[in-house]
């Protein structure tokens, strides 16, 4: 009786997944307007990694008893493929997702105007100094740390309260070293909706990339969480016991 309806874990996805978009993807045009000339440093990607973790933290606190959290279609996969969420919901928890991606993405020119579409909107996109295959590495690392971490605490064993903190600072962690590569999406959605909205608003799109992304963040994510289940598992898992939702991430 106290469990949310479909419909609202549908649009706590929704909602959650708008508000990483629009904080932490609206974060990068946002430094680039008002660098304006300065070249990007360490210090800007430093505050655009805190952007990410920082609405990754509220929305795991904020949203996670309604729907979970998932906010990313790689996590909400990865839960599906190791029994803790009915694969029946995965479609539509994964619509709601890149709908709120794509929200999220137009709420950042309603803010920010053009200047967020001529400083590229944030897409995640690698350059010709990359390759495919560096480019699918990057993100399959990335993505994989992630959904591994999250995969960790929220484990049964896990220390209770801090899942929200963890998954945050893993999300700025993996950022770091994956951004120069990539631009770190390590989302599934958050690499479509802004792709999407650029597009719409007139932008340049590489979407022959798009593929790259997409197979590598849902293989990481599968993989992952197989790779935390086994070495996790003990006797006590063989019983089934029901699986809370899981507050999950990016």
């Amino acid at each position: 009786m106290d469990d949310p309806s479909i419909t609202q874990k549908l649009a706590a996805e929704a909602f959650g997944t708008a508000f990483l978009v629009f904080v932490g993807v609206g974060s990068v045009p946002a430094t680039l307007i008002v660098n304006g000339d300065a070249p990007f440093t360490m210090a800007d990607l430093g505050m655009i990694s805190f952007a990410f973790a920082t609405v990754v933290v509220a929305t795991v606190y904020a949203l996670g008893h309604i729907s979970g959290n998932h906010i990313n279609p790689a996590v909400t996969v990865g839960l599906a493929v190791t029994g803790q969420f009915p694969w029946s919901r995965v479609p539509a928890y994964i619509a709601a997702q890149l709908v709120g991606a794509t929200v999220g993405a137009a709420a950042i020119i309603g803010v920010l105007g053009t200047a967020a579409r001529d400083a590229g909107l944030g897409i995640a996109t690698y350059t010709g100094d990359i390759s495919a295959v560096q480019a699918f590495f990057a993100e399959f690392v990335g993505t994989f740390i992630l959904v591994f971490t999250v995969f960790g605490v929220i484990h049964r064993k896990a220390s209770a309260g801090f899942a929200g903190v963890a998954i945050g600072l893993v999300v700025f962690a993996a950022i770091i070293p994956v951004a120069p590569a990539t631009g770190a999406s390590i989302n599934p959605a958050r690499t479509f909706g802004p792709m999407l909205v650029q597009q719409i608003a007139g932008g340049s799109v590489a979407w022959h990339q798009l593929p790259v992304y997409l197979a590598a963040e849902f293989l990481a994510g599968a993989l992952a969480a197989l790779s935390y289940v086994a070495i996790s598992r003990t006797r006590a898992d063989t019983a089934k016991l029901p699986v809370p939702a899981a507050p999950t991430a990016v």
